[in-house]
């Protein structure tokens, strides 16, 4: 059993430079919004569609970036989650309450302290060095 999810690395840039949005889950985790494919989504589709239930912005995904991650849960299920980057700007966002306990921006440092756990914090170094170095912004 396979079970495969979408997600990205949402930036926006301020004057002073890149802020990343987190999310808390109700286990007390900080990562990224992401979820499961519905039938008939491409990734990137259902990247989207998470990000617009989970924190409430309507966005695109670049996926130029992309970062798979594999990890098997404690039940046994095998996961693969799909990361791409996406910008948002000037929009408010609203935490999906049934999901999201918490939404902060931080930038790239605080950030990679407070993500829980460590393939994801590769997930944002990455993304952080290709949102620096390929858009020269």
């Amino acid at each position: 059993m396979k079970e495969i999810s979408a997600g990205a690395v949402l930036y926006t840039r301020k004057q002073d430079g890149i802020l990343y949005l987190l999310i808390k889950d109700f286990h007390g985790n900080y990562g990224f919004p992401k979820g499961h494919l519905e039938e008939g989504e491409t990734l990137k589709e259902a990247a989207q569609r998470e990000i617009l239930e989970e924190v409430g912005i309507k966005t695109e995904a670049d996926t130029k970036f992309r970062e798979d991650l594999h990890y098997i849960m404690p039940n046994g299920i095998e996961k693969q989650a799909v990361y791409f980057v996406a910008k948002f700007s000037d929009q408010n966002y609203q935490r999906q309450e049934e999901e999201v306990d918490e939404i902060i921006l931080l930038p790239y440092e605080e950030a990679l302290e407070i993500i829980s756990f460590q393939n994801m914090k590769e997930v944002l170094t990455k993304a952080d060095r290709y949102i620096r170095e390929d858009h020269h912004e």
